[in-house]
Formats: structure tokens, sequence, C-alpha cells
């Protein structure tokens, strides 16, 4: 099973990097985003303190929303999805090797990438680092929850509004105490509680996700 879950992962980041714009796309989005909030509310660094952690979250949201979009349609054209139902396999292994590379070529650049353009914000090293972690343990989460709703809509032609419908309302948990944990760090507030219940959705989110994301291929599939 170690082997069949590593082979997964394997062709998933082959194919990704073959495919650098639909790579590139959710990092530039997420760029723009960002970059774009300071011309347009105001350059005081107060402000900029005080928007910096929503719409740095926000972005992340909705570049992981961008992401989702191609992470089994293009297994669902070919035949590909339906060879993994089919396998010997346990289905949700498979499904969260898919997930994991999702989150590799989606979520580990645009982790790495926060911190750089959060400086433009305004924020300490200390609310830099909590950033940092709060996306380290909440992309994961967000990857896993939305691959349920990518899952459903897979054999849906230009499901983007649907998959947003479908899965926003459980990424919200995420994205408020994300924020809040590099609100209270900027502040120089302990922000250790709403990191903590991070880790509990990230916890839960892998102990749950990829059981639910198998059933919703089957169901696409069907």
């Amino acid at each position: 099973m170690a082997q069949a879950f590593l082979a997964v992962v394997r062709r998933d980041l082959r194919i990704a990097f073959r495919r650098l714009s639909d790579l590139a796309s959710p990092l530039m989005f997420f760029a723009i985003v960002i970059t774009l909030f300071p011309l347009a509310i105001s350059p005081e660094p107060a402000v900029l303190r005080e928007i910096g952690p929503g719409v740095l979250w926000v972005a992340a949201l909705l570049a992981t929303l961008l992401a989702l979009n191609t992470l089994f349609r293009s297994d669902f054209d070919d035949g590909s999805l339906e060879q993994l139902a089919l396998s010997a396999h346990p289905l949700p292994l498979l499904v969260f090797g898919k997930i994991l590379a999702h989150w590799l070529i989606s979520g580990v650049p645009l982790v790495l990438l926060s911190p750089l353009l959060a400086l433009s914000y305004d924020l300490s090293s200390n609310a830099l680092q909590v950033l940092t972690l709060a996306l380290l343990i909440g992309t994961p989460t967000l990857s896993l929850l939305g691959s349920v709703g990518a899952a459903l809509t897979a054999g849906v032609r230009q499901a983007g509004g649907l998959l947003a419908l479908l899965v926003l309302p459980l990424m919200l948990p995420v994205l408020v105490f994300g924020a809040r944990a590099t609100t209270l760090a900027a502040a120089e507030q302990e922000p250790a509680g709403p990191l903590y219940l991070l880790a509990a959705l990230a916890a839960l989110a892998v102990t749950l996700g990829p059981f639910a994301t198998a059933a919703a291929v089957r169901v696409s599939l069907e």
C-alpha cells in the first residue's frame, strides 16, 4: 500500500510540473491580490497591520480554491479516476496521495511565498513566523476539505462557482482561526489558542477527509 501511495504522489507531481501554467496561476493570483490591497486602501502602516492578516488568509483561501479545480478533473476525463476506484488498494489511501501531491505543488509554495509578501503589510517578525506556521497547518486542511467538493464536481464543466459554494462553509473556520492567530501575534499577544484549534482541525481533516473524498469520487463516477 505504501508503494501505491507513493506512486500516486509521484505521478501527480510529474504531471503538475509538465503543466507549469496550472502550477503558477494560483501563486500569481495570491501575489496579485496581496500586493493590490495596500495600493487600493491606504499606505499607512497602522492600517496595513490591521488588515494584513485578513487579506493574507482570504487570498490564501481563494488561491487554494483556484488550484482545486484541477485536482480530479483531468483524471476524470481520461478515465484514471475510475481506475483508481477499481484498484485493489484502498481508495481513501490513493485519494490521500493525490491530495498530498496537490498540497506540495500549491500549498507549500504559498507558505514559502507568504512571509515575503506579508512584508508589505509592516508585520513584525513574530507575526511573520506565526503566519507561516498557521499557513503550514491550515493549507493542508484547506486542501483536504476542498478535495471533497473537487471530487463531487469532477465531472461538471465550469464548476468553479459550484465548488466554492460547496467548500467555503467548511473552510471558514480555518480562515477565522488562521487570521486570528496572525492578528494576535501582530498585536504582541499570545496566538497559541487559535493555533491549537487550527491543529485540531488539521487532525480531524487528515482523519476523515480522505474517506469523505473517496465517497465523493464514487458518487461522481456513478
